[in-house]
């Protein structure tokens, strides 16, 4: 009898493995360890679980997290991975049902998004007390958190397995190029302006021209701003800033592009703070987000901010070490309410869809320059991304 179940079970293995062989290959582009450069892999098509599916990925972003997964700058990352965590594409396969945030059910070839955080438990401290779903310490990330050991679980390959529990989210008539305009920024710059609770007639300054500062802005006007200033840097992202809706933009590498100090060795306004300064009739920013991943930014957004304004930290994805402040000047004399805002979640990734499905809010995100790179060019991505040539840069697995 145990030979008769080794003999099945050795069948069992056998034929599994007949199968995987000719299935489909699918092709990758993946980050082996950190500093060292993305390659070109091929996997089988997945089989897929009750509740999972298999999506045909038209776009996939690089972002700056890209950048620090590159450089092996964030903790837990089980490489190697695939990254992309904000993708867009067709559902090629559903195994058993996917419901959508109304109950109704998803097919094959509807045109989806899909939250990229992923189980978290709903159980804890900060799921159900905090309603802070974006700190519980069960959930898992596609493309930054999940390796390949979970499957084709990033948007840098032809398809993408999407775990049973994904929340996917309709994009029907909504440009692809589009929505990845805004890409992880726009779930993430929605979730900073709304922490910031910019007000109908504020002045709000947004330090960094990145993805996320270029959202920031958008999203500044759209919640009633009646003027936007943007700092950063270069001259081609500050150009997108200003067809995009900010009144004035700042170049602060044209200039001083290292902090001056005052007495004490404490941080001055240098010419960025006095450019702030005239624009905000002496007093600073009624609001001011920092978008920029620079520690000596934080500080300065809170310099740049008027006495008793706001100030959002949105920037500080990963660590980049300390910085100096004076508590009594910077902080608590200025009677300044400052903010952390830590990513985003599913209602940040619903509402940004959703505002992508008007052609009149949607406009600025489609005047944004695009540069798409094939999967073989996935390190030259990387690359000007982290240089700053590019406004956004996206994966084409189909070029």
């Amino acid at each position: 009898m145990a030979t008769l179940a080794r003999f099945y079970s050795r069948f069992r293995s056998l034929a599994r493995s007949f199968i995987l062989r000719t299935m489909s290959k699918v092709l990758a582009a993946v980050m082996p360890k950190p500093n060292a450069p993305v390659e070109l892999r091929e996997y089988p098509e997945p089989e897929l679980e009750p509740g999972s599916a298999l999506l045909e990925v038209a776009l996939s972003e690089v972002c700056g997290t890209d950048v620090y997964l590159r450089e092996g700058r964030l903790a837990g990352v089980p490489y190697p991975i695939i990254p992309g965590h904000v993708s867009v594409g067709r559902l090629a396969k559903i195994r058993g049902t996917l419901l959508d945030v109304d109950g109704k059910p998803f097919a094959e070839g509807d045109r989806v998004t899909f939250l990229d955080v992923h189980r978290t438990c709903n159980a804890c401290y900060h799921c159900l007390v905090a309603k802070a779903t974006t700190r519980c310490p069960h959930r898992k990330v596609y493309g930054i958190t999940y390796g390949v050991d979970d499957g084709l679980t990033g948007g840098w390959s032809q398809m993408l397995y999407l775990k049973p529990d994904t929340r996917c989210i309709r994009l029907d008539d909504v440009d692809f190029e589009t929505y990845m305009a805004g890409g992880c920024a726009l779930p993430t710059a929605l979730h900073a302006v709304e922490r910031a609770d910019v007000s109908i007639g504020d002045t709000v300054l947004v330090l960094g021209s990145g993805p996320v500062g270029l959202s920031c802005v958008i999203f500044a006007r759209m919640r009633g701003a009646l003027k936007v200033l943007c700092v950063g840097a270069p001259d081609q992202r500050l150009d997108t800033a200003r067809i995009i809706g900010a009144d004035a933009t700042f170049n602060f590498q044209t200039l001083d592009a290292a902090p001056n100090r005052g007495e004490g060795g404490d941080l001055a306004y240098g010419d960025t703070g006095e450019w702030v300064l005239e624009r905000t009739n002496g007093r600073g920013a009624d609001v001011t987000i920092e978008a920029t991943g620079a520690p000596v930014a934080v500080v300065q957004a809170m310099r740049f901010t008027r006495d008793a304004g706001r100030v959002v930290i949105v920037g500080q994805y990963t660590d980049h070490g300390d910085v100096a402040f004076n508590p009594h000047v910077d902080l608590n004399k200025s009677h300044l309410d400052v903010r952390g805002c830590w990513g985003s979640d599913f209602s940040h990734f619903y509402r940004g869809a959703e505002i992508m499905k008007d052609t009149d809010r949607a406009k600025p995100w489609s005047l944004m320059k695009l540069d798409r790179y094939p999967l073989e060019r996935a390190n030259d991505a990387v690359d000007d991304v982290a240089a700053g040539k590019i406004v956004k840069a996206l994966i084409d697995p189909k070029q």
